[in-house]
């Protein structure tokens, strides 16, 4: 049986379809019986096709630098928070 934790780790290869039959039958078994998954995959189908033909906009410098600080940040974090092997 598949977890819900399991299903939104592969869910990008889900609806990428770049999964064999049986897993995907498995998955889509799942999200049949599962109303909590099934809204997830369903608003993120639709918020695709929405994206789809919209162009790729610039982001201004200033944004793109406090992103990546952002990130680097939270990265950095993450990173302090595991156990040191």
């Amino acid at each position: 049986m598949v977890t819900c934790k399991q299903f939104l780790q592969e869910l990008n290869a889900y609806l990428d379809e770049s999964v064999d039959p049986v897993t995907k039958q498995h998955w889509q078994d799942h999200v049949n019986e599962c109303p909590n998954c099934f809204v997830i995959v369903d608003t993120t189908k639709k918020t695709l096709e929405v994206y789809k033909g919209v162009e790729p906009q610039t982001i201004p410098e200033d944004v793109r630098s406090r992103l990546w600080a952002a990130l680097e940040r939270k990265m950095a974090a993450k990173k302090q928070k595991q156990p040191q092997a």
